[in-house]
């Protein structure tokens, strides 16, 4: 099959979209509270409505990629995010937020089944993972950037001294003064509709599904459902996004609740390095992965991130400053080694088994809600130790996890080749 570099460059910008779109919600929580009023517990519905779309549509989304090619589904995708992300920046009220999430949310849940597939096509089998992790790089310089985006455009709309550039000059005339972080969602709406036409003029390879990325019959989920070693790493997923999400959704409010910090600057920079610093140990994690068991990698990586939250939640500002951006760090192994045990540790059906994992990045959408909830109780800072559960949870995964297949390490290798002699 021959290789288009196109294509795969038309992929790596939709994972940037997808990042830019899915990851901006946690320096928004603070502006938000503020421009509709509320508590903690209603904020907490904001990422709620985008996650709850990805349980929604993970399966579904599996299905229909079945069903029609991928360029129906990509440019789909686009329309209900431009169409979300343009009806709140037209009418940006409080109950239009959580609709337009959703409708944002359900597209990026649908993008993100359906290029993994497009992206083995178009790039070669033979240079899929490099361009899995490439991509995945791509999609954290993406969640690194969307906060100084913000950081910009609300600094600059809340200047009232200097000439605007026509950008700025273009937002101040649509977006309501007293809530100048509106702005991002006319960016939003612009990049899909950008992506919508530009998907359209595209010839898209045509693309086989592999058996692991069929989501099989309905037969299939039941007998996985009765699986408890399927049961027990969907919870691992679960609990790791809802671990994700409830970090970088509340930090920025977390260091203005307790230490005075501007969301539009510190907030916005702290949640900025919490990705950043997860794209560097990304990097990390893949020589840390040739060196030592997975299993080890994932309970190092938790009992650092149990201590690095215990930092950030009790320490005083410049160490809970620095504090929430390094848990981006510690979390940066999580997601792909609790994924790869899990299709690890079944023998068959891992297309509709990786269904079910992706179900669970519902956690994403519960946890913060409770976490809110919680807060608006006892306060944020004990709301959030709740994340002392779910980091427990993933702790005990590189404990009881019994995969078939383990991961390759220099040592088992040598090993294996000392046999052979």
């Amino acid at each position: 099959m021959v290789r288009n570099n196109v294509v795969v460059g038309l992929v790596f910008f939709i994972f940037f979209v997808i990042s830019l779109l899915t990851n901006i919600l946690g320096p928004l929580v603070p502006d938000i509270i503020d421009g509709f009023q509320l508590s903690l517990a209603l904020a907490g519905f904001l990422p709620f409505s985008f996650f709850i779309a990805y349980g929604v549509m993970s399966i579904p989304a599996g299905i229909l990629l079945e069903k029609f090619s991928e360029k129906p589904l990509l440019v789909a995708s686009f329309v209900l995010a431009s169409a979300g992300a343009l009806l709140f920046a037209l009418m940006p009220v409080f109950s239009v937020a959580l609709l337009s999430l959703f409708s944002i949310g359900v597209g990026m849940a649908v993008l993100q089944v359906a290029i993994n597939p497009l992206l083995r096509t178009a790039g070669g089998e033979e240079h899929f993972a490099f361009f899995s992790v490439l991509g995945q790089l791509v999609f954290g310089l993406a969640s690194f950037l969307s906060p100084w985006i913000y950081s910009y455009l609300v600094r600059n709309l809340k200047a009232t001294t200097g000439a605007d550039n026509p950008l700025i000059a273009s937002l101040r005339s649509v977006v309501p003064a007293n809530l100048p972080w509106v702005s991002l969602y006319w960016v939003f709406a612009v990049v899909s509709i950008l992506m919508v036409v530009i998907l359209a003029l595209f010839r898209l390879p045509k693309v086989e599904l592999k058996e692991d990325e069929k989501t099989g019959a309905k037969e299939t989920y039941l007998q996985l459902f009765k699986n408890r070693t399927v049961i027990l790493f969907f919870i691992g997923i679960f609990a790791y996004v809802g671990t994700e999400q409830g970090i970088a959704n509340w930090i920025s409010e977390f260091l203005r609740r307790y230490h005075g910090l501007p969301p539009e600057v510190d907030g916005a920079q702290a949640v900025a390095w919490f990705w950043g610093l997860m794209t560097v140990g990304c990097a990390i994690g893949l020589v840390l992965l040739k060196l030592f068991d997975s299993r080890w990698v994932l309970i190092g990586a938790s009992v650092l991130a149990v201590a690095t939250l215990s930092a950030a939640l009790f320490g005083p500002m410049s160490v809970s400053k620095l504090a929430f951006p390094a848990l981006g760090f510690c979390a940066s192994v999580m997601w792909s080694i609790v994924f790869s045990l899990a299709l690890n540790s079944v023998e068959r059906h891992q297309g509709s088994f990786s269904g079910i994992l992706c179900t669970g990045i519902i956690g994403g959408a519960i946890v913060p809600l409770l976490i809110g909830w919680l807060g608006d109780l006892v306060g944020l800072r004990y709301g959030m130790m709740i994340l002392y559960i779910t980091l427990g949870y993933l702790l005990s995964v590189g404990i009881w996890a019994r995969p078939l297949i383990t991961n390759e390490t220099i040592w088992s290798k040598r090993r294996q080749e000392a046999i052979k002699v």
